[in-house]
């Protein structure tokens, strides 16, 4: 039995993921101050010895443990964000040049807060299973009853801190990362939600 939005769902899903990672790439060529989380990422990824996405991936995969006392459970988009979104991004700085002068790495880094946000509610809204970063977000959201961009933007700024003692780079981009993406998620992921329907089709 085949739910009739499937595949819609699974295209949301990928072009979110790939969306998201390429935002984090903007961010990064901007150099203006990177989201929480991948201050995190640039303050592990030089003792590991991996590239910045691969970094991704594996803090990702790490990050699932957490679900454990949330009572979380994984889905296919939750091993597909892990997989895709660290890709995502090393693919993407292959191709992105570094913007030059403020004002182009200004809009870079908007342009990259505001993709992120949206990139985020699409995969999410997809309902195949919140990537792991997210999936913390949503089980805190669940057990304690409080809104989305509240919950998010307090991980964020945990993590920023975390990051920062690890050697990560913070700057103006990350003030406004963690002001803004919680917000932004919590107003995208309506418009992007698919409801799955009550009558699957059987598959042929």
């Amino acid at each position: 039995m085949i739910d009739p939005r499937f595949f819609q769902r699974l295209f949301q899903l990928f072009w979110g993921l790939g969306l998201y990672g390429f935002s984090m790439a903007l961010m990064l060529r901007a150099n203006l101050g990177l989201s929480p989380w991948d201050v995190l990422n640039q303050g592990v990824a030089p003792r590991l010895g991996l590239s910045f996405g691969m970094t991704v991936n594996l803090i990702g995969a790490i990050v699932l443990l957490l679900w454990w006392p949330l009572r979380q459970r994984p889905g296919f988009g939750t091993i597909a964000n892990i997989l895709v979104i660290g890709t995502a991004v090393d693919l993407s700085l292959m191709i992105l040049p570094t913007p030059e002068g403020y004002a182009m790495r200004g809009a870079w880094l908007v342009a990259g807060v505001v993709l992120n946000g949206i990139a985020g509610g699409a995969y999410i809204g997809a309902g195949m299973g919140p990537g792991p970063r997210d999936g913390l977000m949503t089980g805190l959201c669940r057990r304690t009853g409080w809104p989305v961009k509240w919950v998010r933007t307090g991980i964020e700024i945990g993590v920023l801190a975390v990051g920062w003692m690890l050697g990560g780079t913070a700057g103006v981009g990350t003030i406004l990362y963690a002001a803004m993406i919680g917000w932004i998620v919590h107003h995208a992921l309506p418009f992007f939600r698919i409801e799955a329907t009550d009558r699957p089709v059987q598959a042929s």
